[in-house]
């Protein structure tokens, strides 16, 4: 029988030796952690050395308790001495850790208006780059960029700040061009980031180098990386309205206004009617937009300026209403835009005189498609005062008057007389 006790005597010790590693384990982890997060670590560090003398107190008036019951029973005078022991040795540490005792009891509710402990997460900062940017040092500013890339190689504002000082003040757009396209080439940016960065890149080509050819490939990455977007049909529509070199290199020059020979003797002319200005042809603005819009089908404005030209000029309503439908029905178009063409519609329909519930089924597409936004309001705004736009548009009734007498201020004869 003995050694059975002898092996499970062994056993107990090394249990409680493994429990009190654990322990010991998992307390060094909790203060490693404690330190870490804390804002004076020596403050906090002399703190757990005041903390000591406590716990070897606390650890005392337990054992003298202990030995106090062990002798046969807890006389008045023990008890006394544990409790005055207990509360001294309590006071102690609550002097001592009087501040962390407070946030423990305060911070779940602080927590509801400040975040609490969480970190916040690391960014690059680019304060010192652009301090040194104003100040004409633009190759230092791009070291202090690198130094914050090596931390966050995809950040898109560092990349950005460094394409706009090599274009814009190094004059180095091929250097710029490489930026960018790294940039867009990289994962996990936002569609919205990547478009504007390419519009930058075709707007720094356009200015610096007056190569609208260059633009267009740049504006075509665009509709290529982000198709069926609204991006891409913005960059379709900006394709459309590229200026040739020839206008963008004579932005670039002085104009040359010519000014032509006036007319002779104008005061002898029987008629200036010839010398008025000619104004634009509508036929040949249209066959203008249509040639255009053929090349550049997605070109939303020229559409739109086609659809006014077929209502007002041409007065084929229904011509202008196909052409404002295909703007409204084409998928991946901004809002704004959309609501601007069905106003655009109503606007034309009042101008034609259709009929109320003509005008009434567009404006309310408004309401139906987009019920939660500011245009929803404007929309059902102007359904309530419809009749009135409708009546006032219309033509004046003629009003029939009676047969009166002419010449009735010639007439003479006393006053207050009959005639």
């Amino acid at each position: 029988m003995q050694p059975a006790t002898t092996t499970r005597s062994v056993w107990d010790i090394a249990l409680s030796l493994g429990s009190l590693l654990i322990v010991l384990a998992l307390v060094c982890w909790a203060m490693w952690i404690w330190l870490k997060k804390s804002q004076d670590p020596a403050r906090l560090i002399f703190k757990w050395i005041l903390t000591v003398p406590a716990l070897v107190g606390i650890v005392a008036d337990g054992i003298y308790i202990r030995k106090a019951i062990e002798g046969g029973g807890m006389d008045i005078g023990a008890a006394f001495v544990g409790v005055i022991g207990a509360a001294i040795i309590g006071l102690y540490l609550a002097i001592i850790w009087r501040h962390e005792l407070a946030n423990l009891i305060a911070r779940p509710f602080g927590s509801l208006y400040d975040g609490g402990n969480e970190e916040a997460p690391p960014e690059a900062h680019y304060s010192s780059a652009i301090a040194k940017r104003k100040r004409g040092q633009y190759q230092e500013a791009l070291g202090d960029i690198r130094k914050q890339m090596e931390k966050f190689p995809k950040d898109f504002t560092g990349q950005m700040l460094q394409a706009e000082i090599q274009a814009e003040n190094l004059s180095d757009l091929p250097t710029a061009a490489i930026t960018i396209q790294r940039l867009v080439n990289q994962p996990g940016h936002a569609p919205r980031n990547v478009a504007y960065a390419l519009n930058t890149l075709a707007d720094w080509q356009l200015k610096y180098f007056t190569d609208p050819d260059a633009a267009r490939e740049t504006l075509q990455q665009i509709v290529q990386m982000l198709p069926d977007t609204e991006f891409s049909l913005l960059a379709e529509q900006r394709i459309g309205h590229l200026a040739s070199r020839e206008y963008l290199t004579e932005q670039h020059e002085p104009r040359r206004i010519a000014i032509p020979k006036g007319v002779e003797n104008v005061g002898l002319l029987k008629s200036s009617a010839h010398l008025a200005p000619i104004g634009d042809d509508p036929a040949a603005r249209a066959a203008q937009l249509v040639a255009h819009l053929e090349a550049h089908p997605q070109d939303g404005e020229a559409r739109e300026q086609l659809a006014i030209l077929y209502a007002d000029h041409y007065q084929r309503l229904d011509f202008a209403t196909d052409q404002l439908n295909q703007l409204i029905n084409q998928p991946n178009q901004p809002t704004r835009n959309v609501i601007r063409w069905l106003n655009l519609l109503a606007d034309l329909q009042v101008r034609h005189n259709c009929p109320y519930e003509t005008v009434h089924e567009t404006l309310s597409q408004i309401i139906t498609r987009y019920p939660n936004n500011a245009a929803a309001d404007l929309a059902r705004n102007r359904l309530d005062l419809l009749h009135l736009a409708i009546k006032a548009k219309q033509s004046p009734r003629s009003i029939k008057l009676g047969n009166y007498e002419q010449n009735i201020g010639l007439k003479y004869g006393p006053p207050g007389g009959a005639h």
